[in-house]
């Protein structure tokens, strides 16, 4: 049992990483064009709109996404039951949404944003008939074809939305990409999963379901309304453009701190729901994911921090050096996003939704308080300090849950990872010390240097103090790679 949940975690990281970093890789090359193609204005819509939508998808949710991969053995009527929920609280959030437009475009002081939402909030029915096949690919760990649907996906919106641009589409481009990037999925689901509801909706699955699901919807709707909080503010006192530079910013630095990260997570939660009665083994689990994210992210923000300038002018022109010192400040509190969903699932997994509800009042409430007192007392710069504290609160309070209900210690974990944080600053120091030295040389070369100065001292001193993490990547990377070339074969 063991060696074959192992065996799925693996294929399962393997073809999760691949989606994730083509997928990265694809939109990564399309934001290069796209930044010049289209304007901080046009970007800054999107961003303004998104604490709508994020809020309305947790609706259609409703938590029972993840009630149903926690569930050991969910039957054809849980599956059915769901399925007809989502449908129709999607087609509740929509109409809300549409009456509500108008008003959310006085709110914001732009016209546009109302046929924007009505069109964009499509999404969210879109999503309602997809919500269920996905969940029964994860829960039986089937991330290939996951994988494969999301990348088909993904190459077609983009290629249109560069195509709309190109045109003078503008802010209707990145629409018309948000919907294709739904609906393509969603249609070939219901060609190839041969997974079709029942025309029932079971009270007793409903309940038994709610009563996990009910706590996770709530923490997930303070989650995001958190999470994204900052572009309601931003777009509220500030113009379109500075919410565009946040959103360039705020894009640029996810791609570091939640690539690898959101990879493990999708993974992590139905291999820890397996492991959820096996505590030594489960903290065995969490100690070997928490150390390998963490020897992987922490040199890449530290590297994006130090190489901010020329990778901005480099990727997406001049026109967007205003987002620099934004995504520097969000680097920083990337660092402690990136561990926050290992701590999280883990939780999850053994069915303390009412804990995580309760911590998460609490740690949302906090943050929220920093971030909201950093702006009004800071401005834009306080905002996204606060979210640093914010970031590295929600870390800590996770961290302590998973100490207190599965018995990996707080302090445990942090000395764990210092090693870890302080070869990448080490690393930081020297590669920043020897650019500054040479700094009447041209951009790019100081920032050539660095990168190798940096990865040189990082991986030396890896193998100089014998880490442990080095050893946990340097044994996952071949299991991973013999994945993928058999997978590929």
């Amino acid at each position: 049992m063991a060696d074959d949940l192992k065996q799925k975690a693996t294929s399962g990281v393997a073809w999760t990483s691949i989606q994730k970093f083509a997928g990265m890789g694809v939109s990564f090359i399309a934001g290069i064009i796209l930044a010049r193609l289209l304007t901080p204005e046009d970007y800054g819509c999107i961003g303004m709109l998104s604490i709508f939508m994020v809020l309305a998808g947790a609706f259609v949710d409703g938590g029972f996404g993840s009630a149903l991969i926690q569930k050991k053995r969910p039957t054809q009527e849980d599956y059915s039951t769901i399925f007809f929920f989502n449908l129709g609280m999607s087609l509740l959030m929509y109409v809300i949404l549409f009456v509500c437009a108008p008003a959310i475009a006085r709110f914001y002081k732009m016209p546009i944003l109302s046929s924007v939402l009505r069109v964009q909030g499509l999404v969210l029915i879109i999503n309602a008939f997809s919500l269920i096949q996905s969940n029964q690919l994860r829960k039986q760990f089937k991330f290939k074809k996951i994988a494969i649907v999301t990348l088909i996906s993904s190459v077609i919106s983009i290629s249109i939305t560069i195509f709309m641009a190109y045109k003078g589409f503008g802010v209707w481009s990145l629409v018309t990409m948000n919907l294709l990037t739904a609906f393509i999925p969603t249609v070939v689901y219901w060609v190839t999963n041969k997974w079709f509801p029942l025309l029932v909706f079971s009270k007793t699955s409903f309940k038994e379901l709610f009563s996990f699901g009910f706590y996770m919807f709530l923490t997930t709707i303070i989650t995001r309304l958190c999470n994204n909080i900052q572009g309601l503010l931003i777009g509220r006192f500030y113009n379109p453009a500075t919410m565009g530079y946040y959103s360039k910013a705020k894009s640029t630095e996810e791609m570091a701190s939640t690539s690898l990260s959101n990879v493990i997570d999708q993974v992590a939660y139905p291999l820890y729901a397996e492991y959820q009665d096996d505590k030594v083994l489960l903290i065995n689990v969490i100690k070997k994911i928490t150390l390998s994210i963490a020897y992987i992210t922490f040199p890449m923000i530290l590297l994006l921090i130090l190489l901010a300038r020329p990778i901005f002018v480099l990727l997406y022109s001049e026109r967007w050096l205003d987002s620099v010192p934004y995504f520097q400040i969000l680097c920083v509190a990337g660092i402690a996003i990136c561990l926050q969903g290992v701590n999280y699932q883990a939780i999850a997994a053994i069915g303390k939704s009412k804990v995580m509800f309760s911590w998460t009042l609490i740690k949302r409430a906090l943050g929220l308080l920093l971030v909201v007192g950093g702006l009004f007392a800071f401005g834009i710069k306080g905002l996204l300090v606060g979210m640093v504290m914010q970031s590295w609160l929600i870390y800590l309070i996770n961290a302590y849950q998973v100490h207190k209900y599965i018995g990996y210690k707080v302090l445990t974990q942090l000395i764990d990872l210092l090693p870890i944080l302080l070869l990448a600053v080490v690393s930081w120091a020297i590669a920043f010390c020897l650019g500054y030295i040479v700094h009447n040389w041209h951009m790019y070369v100081i920032a050539v240097i660095r990168f190798f100065v940096f990865i040189g001292v990082y991986i030396g001193g890896s193998m100089l103090l014998k880490l442990e993490c080095f050893k946990y990547v340097k044994e996952t990377l071949p299991l991973f790679f013999a994945k993928f070339r058999k997978k590929s074969s």
